[in-house]
């Protein structure tokens, strides 16, 4: 819409300047145009020619107003430009969903150590000490979708069940193996029965620095004082 408005106020002033530099015999037309321009027209406004002779003023009062209403256009997209530019990034929803994403990462490793296990080379450890850290992994991860997620199955039953895959289905709730022949409903084996959750309930969090996320897991360091001579 600003820039309609930038090229009626440009086309508006091209007019003007046209009229005022013909009224004024700065500007000379072509022979065919300047005699269109000179033959007698009607005044159908009836001004007297005191009024006629003042057009010239009119035209350069309205130059002026013109130019007033470009700079005020241009004045204004510059100073919303500035404003994007120095909206800082915790103001935007990206940024905030980043944030919380590092947030729920960092309670994950908080009660359950799930960066730790996930990042670990666990290959210098044998199968019983996997085994055994897998558990405090699970409790603790576990806590953590209970408190924040209501996760319950999309179907009921343990896999290797027959199940019927009604007609008008949700597309996100099924994912159809096999050959797939004709309209629903389906008849089927029940490979996995899935995971849905009826709410999500996350902590709001914004970002206090714009170049940088928070942390997931602060470096411990324990200090320990010198011994005393």
């Amino acid at each position: 819409m600003k820039a309609v408005s930038i090229i009626a106020v440009l086309l508006l002033l091209a007019g003007n300047a046209a009229a005022l530099l013909l009224a004024t015999n700065q500007f000379v037309l072509p022979q065919a145009a300047e005699a269109y321009v000179l033959a007698p027209k009607v005044n159908v406004f009836h001004l007297p020619p005191a009024a006629l002779s003042v057009l010239p003023y009119v035209a350069a009062g309205s130059i002026a107003l013109g130019l007033i209403a470009l700079i005020a256009i241009l004045a204004t997209r510059s100073r919303g430009a500035a404003v994007q530019a120095a909206r800082p990034a915790s103001a935007l929803g990206g940024n905030q969903a980043e944030a919380e994403i590092v947030s729920f990462l960092a309670t994950l490793q908080a009660k359950g150590r799930f960066v730790d296990f996930v990042m670990d080379d666990i290959n210098a450890f044998n199968d019983a000490q996997v085994g055994a850290a897998a558990r405090v992994v699970h409790a603790g991860c576990k806590a953590v979708l209970d408190e924040h997620f209501k996760i319950q199955p999309i179907r009921e039953g343990g896999e290797g069940t027959r199940v019927e895959v009604p007609a008008g289905y949700p597309a996100d709730e099924y994912r159809l193996l096999g050959k797939i022949s004709g309209q629903a409903p389906f008849t089927g084996v029940l490979v996995h029965h899935g995971w849905k959750t009826d709410f999500v309930k996350l902590p709001t969090v914004l970002r206090s620095s714009a170049d940088r996320l928070p942390v997931i897991a602060p470096a411990e360091v324990e200090l320990k004082q010198a011994a005393r001579a």
